[in-house]
């Protein structure tokens, strides 16, 4: 198998779930039939938010260059990064490595617009909507994103899942269902602070985590 490596640290707990998903996505029967992963987990990368929606904070991308490289010269041969956010920092790392980055708008949109869904509520960073992250991706798929009115609450969730502190119950389901009440046909999670708290939405609510889109593209990638 190919070995991935995984720009980590943008939100250490959601870099230790990537890993625990493509663990539980590949049937193995002994340790050689898992995913070689080359993980960099440096919680030192600037602050999107900071730089994206504060517009006060450092440049991550040299960060993410460094550790795009670091990962290469350990034999990656390709590059996986759970942070939706920082993918507003991909063309810098594209230019730096001569590596495929495994992105996760794309097959998010492809896994969305496979379910029939058109009309696509996200739960995310604010950071998201300034950057269009998923934007050429959902064009290309003909869907429509739609974020919250106010997304003033949904930071305030990340924030607060960055800083170790536990949600009130309820309070991502309430996110989602105030964004079908928009006229959503689906839900997008696409922060992975978020992902940690998908057990918070109701099983009858029509939704996807760009976290899981790519998990599978990481294991695609690595059995080849």
């Amino acid at each position: 198998m190919r070995p991935v490596g995984i720009l980590g640290g943008m939100g250490p707990e959601a870099t230790i779930l990537l890993m625990q998903k493509v663990l539980r996505a590949v049937p193995a029967q002994d340790d050689g039939d898992h995913i070689p992963l080359i993980v960099h987990q440096n919680p030192q990368v600037p602050s999107r938010i900071a730089a994206l929606i504060d517009g006060q904070g450092a440049d991550p991308s040299p960060v993410l260059v460094g550790m795009a490289r670091d990962l290469q010269a350990a034999g990656a041969q390709a590059l996986a990064m759970p942070c939706n956010t920082a993918h507003h920092y991909v063309r810098a790392l594209g230019d730096a490595v001569d590596l495929p980055f495994l992105n996760m708008p794309d097959p998010t949109a492809k896994a969305v617009s496979r379910r029939g869904a058109q009309r696509i509520g996200l739960l995310a960073s604010p950071a998201v909507r300034f950057v269009g992250v998923f934007d050429a991706a959902f064009a290309l798929a003909g869907l429509e994103p739609v974020f919250p009115v106010d997304d003033t609450p949904v930071l305030s969730v990340i924030r607060a899942v960055k800083s170790g502190a536990v949600p009130a119950d309820g309070v991502l389901a309430g996110a989602a269902q105030r964004l079908m009440d928009q006229g959503c046909d689906h839900v997008l999670v696409a922060c992975t602070e978020l992902s940690l708290l998908t057990g918070d939405l109701p099983d009858d609510l029509p939704w996807t985590d760009s976290l899981d889109c790519l998990t599978t593209a990481i294991v695609d990638f690595a059995k080849g």
